[in-house]
């Protein structure tokens, strides 16, 4: 079987323009029972327009590489311990805190998991919003006002004008997240990243939500990072996917190429546990077993001891990144028999 190795570089962008390139990124927190590695040299990319779903379990590294990249760690126990950042060509982990401020908000901004608990309970959602161009823009109090009211139209908040002095437990989940994606648009950044937006809300709204991203991302040409466990949530929004487990990258490709033919066991396993309409009455594929422990990830791929098709060389090789097609990559030593099977 021939392969051919790459570094853990994704494809890059061609055509839009490059907002954020991520490369060997590594993030550990040093605890009391001791060094969780938490992202194992990361690699990712970013254009002008474009989708960027980066799915996994929980504790795969989704939203540590998001915190990494906003520069909102909690330093300590998590640091950076190497790699590079490249936001509009420049690198953020050679930034002054100052001048990383000066980028969170205005360049980039981050739509939060939980928007309860993201907005101030005891602030009114307009003085919060408005908050934004107070401190970025020097806008006054009424201006401020005004452009909150704007953007929670924007957002299509219904009776914004009537609403904006009201407090975030006065609305529902989903206008809550739509006042979280306000707050993130406020400055109209070049780039966005959602972390996990549609948790704990119905599959109604779900749709509603993502809908609404998918058309202010049009609008404003933005480049978004969608952090999902959620395959469903991302399958007609996103351009490209990143699989993660344990740490790293594990597989990375158009989405339509990774929904018709996977190349890593672990996609097929999620992919297999989404229930379809033409297999009613059957049962589900789970992946099996619960992912490793950050502080003892297993030698060899980190996946094998969950694997259904893992061999000796799992155990022993941590495999590399493999250049599986054009724009595609998978870190499964036996891939090409995967993509042959479908």
């Amino acid at each position: 079987m021939t392969q051919t190795q790459t570094q853990p570089v994704p494809p890059s962008p061609s055509g839009p323009e490059r907002l954020l390139e991520v490369r060997d990124l590594h993030v550990e927190f040093r605890t009391r029972e001791g060094v969780a590695k938490a992202v194992n040299g990361v690699s990712l990319d970013v254009a002008e327009g474009e989708t960027l779903a980066v799915l996994g379990e929980s504790g795969s590294g989704k939203s540590v590489t998001a915190q990494a990249v906003m520069g909102i760690l909690d330093t300590p126990p998590g640091r950076v311990t190497g790699g590079r950042i490249l936001f509009e060509g420049r690198d953020l982990l050679a930034l002054r805190e100052e001048e990383r401020r000066s980028v969170r908000g205005a360049r980039m901004a981050m739509i939060f998991q939980d928007a309860l608990s993201a907005l101030n309970p005891v602030l009114s959602v307009g003085y919060q919003l408005g908050e934004m161009f107070r401190v970025h823009r020097g806008s006054s109090r009424k201006e401020a006002r005004e452009r909150a009211v704007e953007l929670m139209e924007r957002v299509r908040i219904p009776a914004a004008r009537t609403r904006v002095d009201d407090y975030p437990h006065q609305f529902s989940g989903g206008m809550r997240q739509r006042i979280m994606i306000a707050m993130a648009l406020a400055l109209e950044p070049r780039l966005i990243i959602a972390d996990e937006p549609t948790t704990a809300l119905d599959v109604t709204v779900q749709a509603q939500v993502m809908e609404l991203l998918a058309d202010l991302q049009r609008e404003f040409r933005m480049g978004l990072i969608l952090i999902t466990h959620d395959l469903g949530v991302v399958a007609d929004v996103a351009d490209e996917i990143v699989v993660m487990y344990a740490g790293r990258v594990v597989e990375s490709a158009p989405v339509r190429e990774l929904y018709r033919a996977p190349a890593h066991p672990y996609t097929k396993g999620l992919l297999d546990s989404i229930p379809r309409l033409d297999q009613k009455g059957q049962q589900l594929d789970a992946v099996k077993g619960l992912p490793p422990s950050l502080l003892r990830i297993p030698p060899g791929c980190g996946f094998h001891p969950r694997c259904p098709v893992a061999r000796p060389l799992c155990h022993a090789d941590e495999p590399p990144l493999y250049e599986v097609g054009r724009g595609r990559a998978s870190a499964c030593h036996f891939w090409e028999e995967l993509l042959d099977a479908e």
